[in-house]
């Protein structure tokens, strides 16, 4: 990781947080990481085949026969089966799809004109709750969210006689401790939701089907609470204690690179690609190309209710309904493209950053490349989902997982709450969702299914424990790139002062979401569409 020239203070925090980085550091890459639990999963399984190790699920008619991955009939279907597990990894279908149309959205400018229309159309005493908004907002971007809005909000807030170090810091703690929510789909509702389906596809009554609109509900109610919650302490906490600091308004001069190194390649990469700061206002071309684009979009929009309201129209089901399956339903992927996707390129077209109808496809290639990394973990994570479902090894571990909380008495919602405190826990040291849900979701998914909790609300309550704690680790590479921002003002400021300053967001985070969640739960609300707490 990062290593500065100035010497941290020895406060016990300063050594947790040395522990924290010293013990993720010693983490595998998330790759090899998978490629050891197949292993292991592939001894477990072949252990439990050679002792016909059977498990018999509620609701099923026979019982499941662990099979082996180190046996004849194992190795037949590993290698018969390999390129199928990569490219019927579940998420892929959804995320490169809708990874194509957000690139082009991003890409052209569209979502950077969003961003920063709202923050510097905010009145002054607004904007800390506008940020709020975007923030939690800006998962749709994915990680470019976390290295787009700090600087933003801090032109902005320094525009509007504002401190810029409260909208620098306050702009990265809504997006990264928020990150698993948003007001919109995202790509990351994909990924979730083709995790989820993957691991239930071996129970014998799976729940409602899982979307990437399942989980939709809740994260509207949460991403408003979150950035209430956001707003208050950077009006509240954060920027009266950069004025309490006397923290500068203005940029020393000098360049911050010369101030800082990093021999982490993918914090470079985004200090390359976002080296140069953003304007808060729009440009009148840029502002008449976002509002063209917002017309067409609500075109579309228009034009898809309009198609899907008839009462006999084919996007409903049989019954003439769309829940809790239809064809509307299963086409959110396609909703989801297309909203980003037409806007985007009337939006680039207009403002001139799309010269020919060939561009488009060129800055669809550009968004692919960027993934190539998560491909190649997808290469792993199929081969390990696909392994854990054809062993049965998971669907028998959940039952005994099941059994041992229904043993213990521990069946209804606290167990959720003790789930969100290990996600959070785990998540000081895996950074990555789609590899920490994996994980999780391979177990604690058909567990809480087998004890009446719907795999959409286990997905609901994982979400919690998968962001609010990332903005204090120092396994989180953008936290040195907002280091780097922060140097711009601070020459002297190490990992402690933005921790610091990050940290008051954490708590009061978690626990409003958990709040959210237990809303829902004793509510017996729907996270999203036909998606309830609970199966029974």
């Amino acid at each position: 990781m990062s290593a500065t020239t100035e010497p941290y203070a020895s406060t016990r925090g300063d050594r947790v947080l040395a522990w924290v980085e010293r013990t993720g550091n010693k983490l595998p890459d998330p790759f090899i990481l998978f490629l050891i639990l197949f292993l292991v999963v592939g001894v477990i399984s072949t252990l439990l085949a050679a002792m016909d190790t059977q498990v018999t699920l509620p609701g099923a008619d026979e019982p499941l026969v662990i099979n082996g991955l180190f046996t004849a009939e194992g190795l037949t279907w590993f290698t018969v089966n390999i390129g199928a597990n990569f490219i019927g990894f579940p998420p892929l279908l959804t995320v490169v799809t809708i990874l194509l149309a957000v690139t082009v959205a991003e890409r052209t400018g569209l979502l950077a004109a969003a961003i920063r229309l709202t923050l510097a159309s905010a009145p002054r005493w607004l904007l800390p709750y506008a940020l709020g908004v975007v923030g939690v907002t800006a998962s749709v971007m994915a990680d470019a969210s976390m290295i787009v809005i700090p600087p933003l909000a801090a032109a902005v807030f320094k525009a509007a006689g504002r401190h810029p170090m409260a909208g620098l810091v306050g702009g990265f703690a809504a997006a990264g401790a928020g990150y698993s929510t948003s007001l919109v789909v995202t790509s990351l509702d994909a990924l979730f939701s083709g995790i989820t389906n993957s691991v239930t596809a071996t129970l014998p009554d799976p729940g409602a089907a899982v979307t990437p609109v399942s989980n939709y509900y809740f994260n509207v109610v949460s991403a408003i609470v979150l950035a209430l919650v956001a707003g208050f302490i950077i009006d509240r906490v954060l920027e009266p204690r950069m004025v309490r600091q006397n923290v500068p308004t203005d940029e020393v001069e000098g360049d911050a690179d010369d101030r800082f190194r990093s021999n982490d390649d993918e914090v470079a990469a985004a200090l390359r690609s976002h080296r140069q700061a953003l304007e808060a206002q729009l440009t009148p071309q840029e502002r008449k190309a976002f509002w063209v684009a917002i017309a067409t979009g609500t075109v579309l929009a228009v034009a898809m209710v309009l198609a899907v309201l008839p009462q006999g129209s084919p996007w409903r089901n049989d019954d003439g309904n769309f829940l809790p399956e239809s064809a509307l339903m299963d086409s959110i992927v396609f909703i989801t493209f297309v909203l980003f996707l037409v806007p985007g390129i009337v939006y680039g077209f207009v403002a001139g950053t799309l010269k020919t109808a060939a561009d488009v496809p060129k800055v669809m290639g550009e968004g692919i490349k960027e993934m190539a990394p998560f491909l190649v973990l997808a290469f792993m994570l199929g081969q390990f989902i696909a392994l854990f479902n054809w062993s049965n090894v998971g669907p028998a571990l959940a039952k005994v997982g099941a059994d041992g909380l229904q043993g213990t008495g521990l069946t209804g919602f606290p167990v959720i709450i003790g789930f969100i405190i290990l996600c959070s826990i785990l998540n000081l040291f895996i950074i990555s969702g789609s590899s920490m849900y994996t994980i999780m979701g391979a177990v604690f998914v058909p567990m809480f299914a087998l004890i009446g909790f719907e795999p959409g609300f286990t997905q609901a309550a994982f979400r919690i424990g998968d962001s609010a704690t990332q903005v204090i680790t120092p396994m989180n590479p953008y936290m040195f790139v907002v280091l780097m921002m922060i140097r711009k003002y601070e020459p002297a400021a190490g990992l402690g002062t933005l921790i610091s300053r990050t940290l008051p967001f954490v708590i009061p985070f978690w626990v409003a979401w958990l709040l959210v969640l237990t809303a829902f739960y004793f509510g017996g609300l729907d996270v999203g569409p036909g998606v309830s707490p609970r199966t029974d």
